[in-house]
């Protein structure tokens, strides 16, 4: 099934130990399921989405033993589910596809405000920059980011065995008056990727620092090199592709 949600008041998409579970996009969708079946429900989503950031489009998959069709199924969930959330579509799946394991790609969308007035009724979807941001310079240097790489700089997630060996398919940077969005689509991302990603890019927007300085950063491989990480509010992964 496809998801939407405003990821505002949540702690991500991970189910949690403790108390704090109940407030997980997760464990709100394993609650629900388990009260239509009947019995307990495992349900797994193509990425886990941390705390504030939203969704267009988010995958997930689970099992059940139900009379109800997918569409039925679907108005049920909607009908109980938050305002805040929602089943957008619903498909019976082969009985081997995997939401996470099985998904080629996705494509995250970071929103940026660049103005010094804010946007009282898009806050919580934006991040706000007031000084000037070169947009030209942006999407030179995102150029340099695009392709095949290892993006160990660009993760906030600790060294270990799994490669952080990427590949970023395209991204593109627009501006549409004040706002300006960048859009990645890539093979898959590390955590807190897309958001580091932007703070630097941000910053070569900024002239904090050259186009070319990104391609240092790549190769160094330090965390440390890269830019800030930005608020998780400007981000909502918008699609995740299957063959």
């Amino acid at each position: 099934m496809v998801i939407q949600y405003e990821g505002t008041r949540y702690q991500g998409w991970q189910r949690q130990g403790g108390g704090s579970s109940a407030n997980t996009l997760q464990a709100k969708f394993e609650a629900l399921l388990e009260k239509i079946a009947g019995a307990p429900v495992e349900i797994c989503a193509s990425g886990r989405t941390d705390a504030g950031v939203h969704a267009l489009g988010q995958a997930a998959n689970f099992r059940m033993d139900t009379e109800l069709s997918p569409g039925e199924l679907m108005e049920t969930m909607n009908r109980y589910l938050p305002e805040d959330v929602a089943v957008v579509s619903c498909q019976e799946a082969a009985p081997r596809f995997h939401a996470r394991y099985n998904a080629r790609g996705k494509t995250y969308c970071y929103r940026v405000w660049n103005s010094r007035t804010p946007n009282v009724f898009r806050r919580k979807f934006i991040h706000q920059v007031e000084e000037p941001l070169d947009v030209a310079s942006m999407a030179l240097a995102a150029s340099f980011l695009e392709g095949t790489h290892d993006f160990a700089a660009f993760t906030s997630a600790k060294k270990g065995k799994k490669s952080t060996v990427r590949t970023i398919e395209k991204i593109r940077i627009e501006r549409e008056g004040e706002e300006i969005r960048f859009t990645y689509t890539g093979d898959g991302f590390l955590y807190h990727m897309v958001r580091i990603l932007t703070g630097t890019l941000l910053e070569v927007g900024l002239s904090k620092r050259a186009p070319g300085d990104v391609k240092r950063v790549l190769a160094g491989k330090d965390r440390q090199q890269a830019g800030p990480l930005v608020p998780a509010r400007g981000l909502m992964l918008m699609e995740v592709y299957y063959d």
